[in-house]
């Protein structure tokens, strides 16, 4: 395989409300990584239509999810951030992709299962393609990383059997075009951190949702610092005091994932946590989780309320992400219609 240079893309979905499991799963690293890579950061409209959207709210949800990256700390001058809906070679290239995926791999993907349930004859064929648009997405730039949580895994493992078979069937065009054994990367998954799966605040064996109909299940990262507080002090937990070590989390789900949210607030292991916190009490813990959340996500609402409040400012930083996006995936997107054998309007 060639060297490719190294590049990172990632991607969210504006679909609700943003909640801590979104910061701590996927923004928070998503700025972490800005010193070691150029980075892409997608707001992925055109996935969220796999499933019937309310055009105004989608257009208020993508905008949030854009203050939400710049809140955090993602600097738009540094990564590219954009809407994927603003650069056409991602819908083009899925379409490429629909004709070197097979069937087999597809019907093996479980999300869709999931996602759509027993009702599987009415479920849209975009929540059906929904991975071949997500390898669309990653190969339009030849991304060589992607930061995946549990649930992504298949979906990137997909995006490596596309690229390795679109290598292998044009392999002759490929050379043949000056680009050398492989035109396509075998993306790397970059795996997340000790709480890249946070879990509901009322249930430690369910993964944090915004679709839960309890609003006490989720940290909202527009919440305000009361709310936080509330939320933090209202989580279930067990009757016993944490354990000293990480071995006594173990069949405690809330507990667990209480404390792998201190920990990954505050950039720590959950092993320093207990280390710190074992044998005290939840409420003593709860206490310091409170402190600590406010003044981690607190700044970040506040700032996200002041950027929501100014959609020209957001619609000006995803039209100049738009425009570098395309310049990276325009040429890329050419060679592939090249490569392909289509004739090109030059």
């Amino acid at each position: 395989m060639p060297a490719f240079k190294e590049l990172v893309f990632s991607g969210v979905q504006p679909t609700g409300n943003l909640h801590l499991g979104n910061y701590l799963g996927a923004i928070k690293r998503f700025v972490a990584m800005q010193a070691q890579f150029d980075c892409l950061y997608c707001v992925v409209d055109l996935h969220a239509i796999t499933v019937w959207q309310d055009p105004a709210e989608l257009t208020r949800q993508i905008r949030e999810v854009t203050a939400a990256f710049l809140a955090a700390g993602i600097d738009p001058a540094r990564s590219v951030v954009f809407n994927q809906s603003q650069v056409p070679q991602h819908a083009e290239l899925a379409w490429i992709f629909n004709c070197v995926a097979r069937l087999g791999w597809l019907n093996r993907m479980t999300q869709f299962k999931e996602k759509a349930g027993k009702d599987r004859e009415n479920a849209s064929v975009g929540l059906y393609d929904y991975p071949v648009l997500m390898a669309a997405d990653i190969l339009a730039y030849r991304a060589t990383h992607v930061p995946v949580g549990e649930d992504q895994k298949q979906h990137l493992e997909l995006t490596r059997d596309i690229a390795q078979k679109f290598n292998n069937d044009f392999a002759g065009a490929i050379a043949e075009q000056g680009h050398g054994e492989a035109f396509f990367p075998i993306t790397e998954p970059l795996i997340g951190g000790p709480a890249a799966r946070v879990m509901s605040l009322r249930d430690g064996t369910k993964k944090m949702s915004k679709s839960d109909p309890s609003d006490y299940s989720r940290i909202n990262l527009t919440d305000d610092s009361d709310g936080i507080a509330t939320k933090v002090r209202k989580a279930k937990t067990d009757a016993e005091p944490l354990p000293s070590e990480t071995a006594g989390l173990e069949k405690r789900p809330e507990a667990d994932n209480l404390v792998g949210i201190f920990a990954a607030l505050n950039d720590v292991s959950r092993e320093d946590v207990l280390r710190e916190y074992g044998g005290a009490q939840f409420s003593a813990f709860k206490g310091a989780l409170v402190d600590l959340a406010v003044a981690k996500l607190g700044p970040i609402g506040a700032e996200m309320k002041r950027l929501v409040a100014d959609p020209g400012h957001i619609d000006a930083v995803l039209a100049d992400g738009a425009a570098r996006a395309e310049a990276i995936a325009a040429p890329n997107i050419a060679a592939v219609k090249d490569i392909v054998g289509f004739v090109r309007r030059r």
